[in-house]
Parts: C-alpha cells; structure tokens; sequence
C-alpha cells in the first residue's frame, strides 16, 4: 500500500470515528458494539500502517485479536509503542464487559472509547504524515 492507499484508508477509519463521535453526542451508542468497532477501526490502522511501510502482517485482520496484531505491528520500531496503553484500554473494556463486570469500567465508557479510538487514530495519521508524506486536513 502506498502513500496514496494510506490516505484513502484513514479517510475512511476518520469518517467511522466521527459516525461514532456524532452517536456520541446523540447518546445511540451501545458499549459493547462500540468497543468492539474501536477495537477493530484499532486494528484496521495497525495494519495498513504496516503495509504503507512495507511491512504487511500476514495472518491477521482487522478481527484479529488487537494484542496479537500490536504484538507484530510493533516489532522492529518500538517507537510504536506509544499506542500500546490506548489499545490496552480497549481491551480492558472488552474484557469487563466479557467477565460481567461493569462496575469496573470507567464513568462514562462509551465515551472513553470513542476518545481512546481517536487518540490512536491522530498518533498514527501524525506519524503517517511525518514517515509517508500524507497531507495534513
């Protein structure tokens, strides 16, 4: 994937991000499906990212499990590291949610999904913009 399929790419996981921004602020949006799409939209930047760098991860998708994914899209360039919490977050999400135990999220989880999804999406489409020449908004 070049600079060009990059960009189309995260155009495209900028516009889901902002759909579940805007259900967001309506108040439409489940946890459980959230965090799952953010885990997946998580995945989906991992991935193309790694490809944009020619450094496709054969064997995982974007449904594949987002630790497996991190573990093979840091490799080689630790500097990755920086969306490992974020991705951590949501995981812990989806596991409260799995072990039935909601009292042990954060207030507001929804929210914090939305805006964890959002954080990973500006450090990869920063460093897109520094290592591949995307064009800033």
């Amino acid at each position: 994937m070049g600079a060009s399929g990059l960009e189309t790419a995260m155009r495209d996981v900028d516009r889901e991000i902002r759909v579940l921004e805007d259900g967001l602020r309506d108040g439409k949006l489940a946890l459980a499906s959230t965090v799952e799409g953010a885990l997946r939209l998580a995945n989906r930047l991992m991935l193309m990212f790694a490809k944009a760098g020619d450094r496709a991860i054969p064997g995982l998708e974007e449904d594949s499990d987002p630790l497996e994914v991190f573990k093979v899209f840091v490799k080689g360039d630790p500097s990755l590291n920086a969306v490992r919490d974020n991705l951590r977050e949501l995981v812990y999400y989806r596991n409260c949610l799995a072990a039935g135990r909601e009292d042990a999220l954060p207030v507001n989880p929804v929210a914090m999904a939305v805006r964890t999804l959002r954080h990973v999406y500006l450090y990869m489409r920063t460093r897109a913009i520094k290592e591949y020449g995307l064009q800033e908004k």
